[in-house]
Parts: C-alpha cells; structure tokens; sequence
C-alpha cells in the first residue's frame, strides 16, 4: 500500500496512525495514553521537520513511522507523570503542603 503525506495529514486518532503506519499495538496501553502519545509524536515531527528539510516524502513518512513507534514505547515503560508532557502535570498544586515541607520547630 503506497502512503502519501497528504494522508497521514488527515489522521487524527491514535489508532488511524498506528493503521496507517502498520503497526502492532496494545489497546489498553493506547486507551490510556493516547493523548501523551500523541504530544510526544508530535514533539518528534517537530523535530524532523526542523532537522531533516531535504527528506522525500517516502523518507518522511518513514521517519514518522519510526518517530510514531519511538512515541507509543515510551509509554510502555514509563507514565504520563514522569514525561510532563501537559502543563497540569508541571504546575505545582495550590493550597497544598507536602509533609516533606513541614518541619518541627
């Protein structure tokens, strides 16, 4: 099947890319991380777009492809927490003092 650029431009789902990419894939694992899967993908694209303008499209897509996969194992081994992917997850609460912050004086 011949890919093209203009068609990975209208994938929106997690699993229309790993489809598109002919990828194996946990469902559970894409159920729950879709979203960060999808912002780390799309911190790759960034990347080889900035670094790699003279690729073809083949070439393109075929780093996408490998940058799609490189996304989804990062989160097979680690979670949302630790990547900080969202700003919820680095903005320190209100109103809150951890037991580590209290001291007996």
């Amino acid at each position: 099947m011949s890919r093209t650029i203009d068609e990975f431009k209208k994938l929106v789902d997690a699993e229309e890319f790993f489809n598109f990419f002919n990828l194996p894939y946990d469902h559970e694992v894409v159920h729950v991380n879709r979203l960060h899967i999808l912002k780390k993908f799309s911190q790759y694209i960034k990347e080889i777009d900035d670094n790699s303008t003279d690729l073809s499209p083949e070439e393109k897509l075929n780093q996408y492809s490998a940058a799609f996969q490189k996304a989804y194992q990062v989160f097979l081994v680690s979670t949302p927490q630790e990547q900080k992917l969202f700003k919820v997850f680095n903005d320190k609460a209100k109103n809150v003092v951890k037991l580590t912050e209290i001291t007996s004086d």
